[in-house]
C-alpha cells in the first residue's frame, strides 16, 4: 500500500511540474505577443488556458482522493495540503498571462502600450519571464536559494509597477484613455503574477522545512 502510495506522491509532483511548465510557457507567449503585436500567439495563449485548468482539476482530484482513501499525517499530509494550494496558485497564474495576450488581441494590429511606457514594460516582461522560468525550477528541485530569488523578482516587479502609475501622472503623458486603461491593467497583471509566485515559492519553502509562515523573515 505505502509503495502505491509513494507512486501517487510522485505522479502528483510530476504534475505540479507540468503545470508551472504550462505557466512558464504561457508568460512567455504572452510576453512575445504583447511585444511583437503577435495575433497568432496571443490566440494560442488564450486557447492553451483550458489545458492548465484541466490539470488543476487532475492535481486537486488526485490530491483529494489520497486524503480520503490514505487518511496520511505529518509531512504526507503536509506535502498533500501544500499540492492543493500550490496547483490554484499556478493556475491563477496562468490566468494573469492569458490576460496579458487578451490585451494584446484586443489592441490588435497596435500595441496596448504606449511609447511612454514601452521600456517599463519590457522589464516587466523579463522579470515575470525569468520568475516563471524559477517557479518551474523550484517545483522541480525545491531549492530554497531559489525561493530567494523569486522573491527578489518579485520587488523588482513591485517596483515597475509602481513606475509605471507614476509615469501615468507624469507631466507630458499623452496616452488615450484606453492605453491609460491598459497600463494599469497590464502593470496589475504582471504584479500579482510575482505576488502569486511568491506565494508558489512559500508553499514550496513550506513543505521542506515545516515553517508555517513560509520563510518570510528569511526569504
Amino acid at each position: 500500500m505505502r509503495t502505491i502510495f509513494t507512486a501517487e506522491l510522485s505522479q502528483l509532483a510530476d504534475d505540479l511540474v507540468e503545470m508551472a511548465e504550462y505557466v512558464q510557457a504561457a508568460i512567455h507567449r504572452a510576453n512575445t505577443a504583447l511585444e511583437k503585436k503577435d495575433l497568432k500567439l496571443a490566440q494560442q495563449v488564450i486557447a492553451d488556458d483550458v489545458k492548465l485548468d484541466d490539470l488543476e482539476n487532475r492535481v486537486d482530484e488526485r490530491t483529494i482522493l489520497l486524503i480520503a482513501q490514505q487518511q496520511p499525517v505529518g509531512l504526507d499530509l503536509r506535502t498533500l495540503v501544500t499540492s492543493l494550494r500550490i496547483s490554484a496558485g499556478l493556475e491563477r497564474m496562468g490566468d494573469l498571462a492569458q490576460h496579458v495576450a487578451e490585451a494584446a488581441r484586443r489592441a490588435y494590429p497596435e500595441s496596448p502600450i504606449p511609447a511612454s511606457h514601452r521600456d517599463v514594460f519590457k522589464k516587466m516582461s523579463e522579470a515575470s519571464n525569468h520568475t516563471s522560468d524559477l517557479v518551474v525550477d523550484l517545483i522541480r528541485g525545491r531549492d530554497l536559494n531559489v525561493a530567494a530569488q523569486i522573491v527578489s523578482d518579485d520587488d523588482t516587479l513591485d517596483e515597475l509597477h509602481e513606475k509605471a502609475y507614476s509615469l501615468l501622472l507624469a507631466k507630458g503623458y499623452k496616452g488615450d484613455t484606453q492605453e491609460t486603461l491598459d497600463v494599469a491593467l497590464l502593470a496589475r497583471f504582471f504584479e500579482r503574477f510575482g505576488d502569486h509566485a511568491v506565494n508558489v515559492s512559500r508553499r514550496i519553502v513550506y513543505l521542506v522545512t515545516g515553517d508555517l509562515d513560509g520563510g518570510r523573515s528569511s526569504i
